[in-house]
């Protein structure tokens, strides 16, 4: 049992231990009182000073409000209802599970930019306020205090974009919230590949002539490649590849089915998105974290490789704060490991047992 919260590593003969397989864990996407809505603020005002009326925060809402609340926070162009999926809500909401819908509330909105929320496609395109994550931070904390009327937070637990969200909300209000769980990220400026790959994104439509600065009729060629190139570069696993494409034909195979893969996303609200994260920075203010810390990552994350040591540097300011570092094999996918929850549903649980509500 966890007794203490201290800046260590959870060894791999504990993760071994405790990890679950999915098909044991696996339960119905039919969670209790399951609700999807909008809430509009009347008047944004971004860290500019640029403003916007009527801006739209969609989220989806599973459990009884009177219950604990939990914020889970998505990735870069995902959208809160992807926690309902089986590969996290299948394992962590049904009954007896670490984030049981019949006695929690849980609350997945989507953020600024992203999915169902206000955004550039939705027709202002590059004349949209330009936002970042603590814009995000903002808008999700009025989406929960104004609009749906929580006033304190059980758990906030996010992934990739998300999980740097978590640092954000746990410096921003440290007093709103009883723990925190960061997956896929650190607390550290953004820098080195991870910004050199999100810059080339951003650079590689823009320079596409179809762009034409944000005023295309149809999305510029540029949006499929870059957004292939990227996934395959920062995330997928160094093994998992390995084992799934041994060969230059499966290689291919692979590389096709992506680049034929329909185009969903937007080139405006693409670089947006992927912009947003240029400015991020929790290292400052992350001596202001009051509540307990588990942060989860992957060995072979290859936007936040362990092997820089930062992440466990950044851990020894917080008193209360561990790691859980999921060990690389051919069933981790690197960034995206912390999309499936069979990884890491125990360890939370045992977490939050160990938490004492503030």
């Amino acid at each position: 049992m966890i007794r203490r919260l201290t800046s260590r590593l959870i060894s791999p003969l504990l993760f071994a231990a405790m990890t679950i397989s999915t098909a044991a864990l696996a339960q119905s996407a039919d969670y209790p009182n399951r609700k999807e809505a909008d809430w509009i603020a009347p008047k944004f005002t971004f860290h500019t000073g640029e403003s916007i009326d009527n801006l739209r925060l969609h989220y989806a809402t599973v459990g009884d409000p009177s219950q604990p609340a939990v914020l889970l926070l998505h990735g870069t162009y995902g959208s809160g209802a992807a926690f309902l999926g089986k590969d996290f809500g299948g394992l962590m909401f049904g009954p007896g599970q670490p984030l049981d819908a019949s006695k929690h509330y849980v609350i997945m909105p989507d953020a600024i930019g992203v999915a169902k929320s206000s955004k550039p496609s939705d027709g202002l395109r590059m004349r949209f306020p330009q936002y970042n994550y603590a814009d995000m931070v903002l808008a999700q904390y009025r989406l929960v205090t104004e609009g749906l009327g929580v006033k304190h937070l059980k758990l906030v637990m996010g992934n990739s974009m998300g999980g740097m969200q978590t640092w954000l909300w746990g410096e921003t209000y440290p007093d709103m919230m009883d723990a925190l769980v960061p997956m896929a990220s650190q607390p550290v400026e953004m820098a080195s590949r991870n910004w050199m790959m999100r810059r080339m994104l951003v650079e590689s439509i823009k320079q596409d002539p179809a762009w034409n600065n944000g005023n295309y009729t149809t999305q510029p060629p540029s949006l499929r490649l870059a957004n292939t190139m990227f996934g395959i570069a920062t995330s997928g696993g160094t093994l998992a590849y390995q084992n799934q494409a041994p060969t230059r034909a499966l290689a291919d195979k692979i590389v096709d089915e992506r680049l034929n893969a329909p185009v969903t996303a937007d080139a405006n609200d693409f670089i947006y998105q992927w912009s947003s994260s240029g400015d991020y920075n929790a290292m400052p203010n992350l001596s202001r974290i009051k509540a307990p810390l588990l942060a989860i990552n992957s060995a072979d994350d290859e936007r936040n490789p362990p092997e820089t040591g930062t992440l466990v540097e950044a851990l020894k300011q917080l008193t209360r704060a561990r790691l859980l570092l999921i060990p690389a094999s051919t069933e981790t996918r690197g960034h995206s490991t912390t999309a499936s929850a069979k990884f890491y549903a125990p360890q939370v649980g045992e977490f939050l047992k160990q938490v004492t509500p503030r």
